[in-house]
């Protein structure tokens, strides 16, 4: 079905990337530079420009770090998501968050997806999106606490466990009223999982696709490309796009990125190889 998210609509051939916009002082790819407001608005102004569909606002660091409470985190994202709204009208916003009351407020303020990439740890945040009518990213996270890193995790099958997980959490959240056509999942690369495992789930993508939810992939500069290639952080550019197009080719239909532009090209080539998208300009051998 086609998916539904606040203003949009995207189509089964249709790649959107989602941009990533941290109001936290301590994420791990930029290390802090669009906590504070006015360079927040500047990061969601050029993803945009740069040919962002979604801009996806966190206001908690993924992984260990200083606790963030409940109305900290809503502090950072609540007002920002009204002016990201006031500012872009037609851009679809999503906040990453696990929390209720965190996405009761979001929503409220004009955000259209929540991005639960905890795997259900808040039971509630299913009904919040039920009762406002936002989106919802259905994830797998292995049954672990927010924020917390794997430790000797083992799967007897990990696509097997993800599947279950995310179609799991999807058929729970149509039963309590959530937009089936605004329901999205998410294996979530690196949580509870080792490299092999981020790897193996990369490989078997299309089994995800296969249950017919819209698949999102966070590929961006994650540890497991980093492992992969031995690369540190700011050196996973190249790793990043061949993993985000090995998942285009297998049907994947969000990409929350850092580098938009390079993203968003790495998937009009991907489209354009599938015959869905047109070539920007047709010169050569025509004359």
């Amino acid at each position: 079905m086609p998916l539904r998210l606040g203003p949009r609509v995207f189509g089964d051939d249709d790649f959107a990337v989602m941009a990533i916009v941290n109001r936290t002082p301590d994420s791990f790819f930029d290390q802090g530079a669009t906590f504070d407001v006015g360079p927040a608005l500047d990061r969601v102004d050029l993803a945009v420009a740069e040919g962002a569909d979604i801009v996806d606002i966190g206001g908690v660091k993924a992984g260990p770090g200083p606790d963030v409470d409940e109305a900290e985190e809503i502090r950072r994202v609540e007002e920002f998501v009204a002016l990201v709204r006031e500012r872009h009208p037609s851009l679809v916003i999503s906040v990453d968050t696990w929390r209720a009351p965190v996405g009761r407020a979001v929503a409220a303020a004009g955000a259209d997806l929540l991005n639960d990439a905890w795997g259900g740890h808040d039971p509630e945040l299913a009904v919040v999106a039920a009762e406002t009518g936002v989106g919802l990213v259905c994830s797998h996270a292995g049954g672990f606490a927010p924020r917390t890193d794997p430790h000797r995790v083992a799967y007897d099958d990990v696509v097997a466990s993800v599947v279950s997980a995310v179609t799991g959490l999807a058929d729970r959240a149509v039963s309590l009223g959530v937009r089936p056509d605004g329901i999205v999942i998410d294996p979530a690369h690196d949580f509870a999982k080792n490299t092999r495992h981020s790897l193996e789930i990369s490989r078997r993508l299309d089994e995800l696709v296969a249950t017919g939810w819209p698949v999102l992939v966070a590929l961006s500069n994650k540890k497991f490309i980093g492992e992969t290639l031995d690369l540190a952080t700011g050196e996973r550019l190249t790793g990043t796009l061949a993993a985000t197009a090995v998942a285009a080719w297998q049907g994947a239909r969000i990409f929350r990125a850092h580098n938009i532009r390079e993203t968003r090209q790495a998937l009009d080539m991907v489209a354009s190889i599938r015959g869905v998208r047109q070539p920007a300009v047709s010169r050569r051998a025509l004359a």
